[in-house]
């Protein structure tokens, strides 16, 4: 399913993300089907990393970027602007631009390389500007104009969904590493070469995920807005937006319920849902994933075991057979189910919407 969003995902820029009148005769073969196709493949990566970041930050919270929670456009009703569908928005916009920025840099697009803008230039005591610097600006920009172009409303959740867009994009310029290089007499370091550089990709989700936890309600003064005309109603949310910086997530609506299951929504709930007790290197947050997802839910834990058998010490006998032994092993999971004759009610009180 999380494929099929992505297919419309591209299908619609490329029907939306035509450049306009504001470009130059110099990109004009670059204009139509041959631009989306230029950068398509970066942008389905992009997406898709996206995608797979959403998982893993999300893993053992109650919502956990379902693939419902995919659809980026206002288009056809899809006008959810929960804190949730705020980090959905930027982690998205982040990883379209974090792969054509990569994939410039690379010399995999033929239209541009690294930014050596700077280069040859101070930039603080005992380093000058130099190497290979990532094009984090045409990363932005090409990352802009497709993933924007979804953006067809003028309503308040149109403009929510395109400031979270671009505090994921300054999230990949927030993350970036300057990277040096020493230069001098048996590398004694007397001047540095240094050039900026994409942080890993898990750090901009582990950016954005406190930026989640941190988000903002936008106020709207809805009285206004409803008598007001369009003018109105944009002095209106530029009052809303004037406080808030724009590295940082917001949203409109409350979360919903996420502990019990809700179709319409395309809410899974967390009845079934897998949840860690023991093991290694376990952090805080996974070590309570079962009060969270379970208990807090007014579910139980229950364990689960399932024997796996698999093919072991195999041997190699001259000539020419493999013989192996069957090996079981039984898995232990954790998983939330519904109490004993009850229906999941008798909830603890849960923190928030995780």
């Amino acid at each position: 399913m999380a494929y099929f969003f992505l297919w419309v995902f591209l299908f619609f820029i490329c029907d939306k993300a035509l450049p306009g009148d504001t470009w130059t005769m110099n990109n004009l073969l670059m204009t139509g089907p041959k631009a989306c196709l230029t950068y398509a493949s970066s942008v389905q990566v992009g997406a898709q990393s996206g995608i797979r970041e959403c998982k893993h930050q999300f893993a053992w919270d109650r919502w956990n970027c379902p693939d419902s929670a995919l659809q980026l456009s206002t288009h056809k009703g899809f006008r959810s602007a929960t804190r949730e569908t705020s980090f959905v928005h930027a982690i998205s916009a982040a990883g379209v631009m974090y792969t054509l920025t990569r994939n410039c840099s690379l010399g995999d697009l033929d239209d541009c390389g690294c930014d050596s803008s700077r280069n040859g230039k101070l930039g603080g005591r005992g380093w000058l500007w130099g190497g290979c610097s990532d094009n984090v600006d045409f990363g932005e920009s090409i990352s802009k104009q497709y993933v924007d172009a979804l953006e067809t409303g003028q309503d308040s959740r149109a403009a929510v969904n395109l400031h979270n867009n671009e505090a994921g994009r300054l999230a990949v310029k927030a993350t970036m590493k300057r990277i040096c290089r020493c230069h001098g007499m048996s590398e004694s370091c007397t001047m540095q070469t240094c050039w900026m550089q994409l942080s890993d990709f898990r750090e901009i989700g582990n950016y954005l995920k406190v930026k989640h936890d941190q988000a903002q309600k936008l106020e709207l003064d809805k009285r206004r807005m409803r008598a007001g005309n369009s003018a109105d109603n944009r002095v209106a949310m530029a009052d809303a937006f004037g406080s808030i910086a724009r590295t940082e997530l917001i949203y409109l609506e409350d979360s919903p319920d996420y502990c019990a299951k809700n179709l319409s929504l395309g809410l899974p709930g967390t009845e079934g849902r897998e949840c860690v007790q023991h093991g290694e290197s376990l952090t805080q947050w996974e070590r309570r994933s079962c009060r969270r997802l379970c208990h807090e839910c007014g579910l139980r834990v229950e364990e689960r075991r399932t024997e796996i058998v698999s093919s072991c010490n195999c041997k190699f006998h001259w000539c020419c057979t493999v013989k192996c032994e069957n090996c079981s092993q039984v898995i232990v999971k954790h998983v939330c189910a519904r109490r004993h004759g009850g229906h999941g009610h008798h909830r603890r009180r849960p923190r928030g919407p995780k």
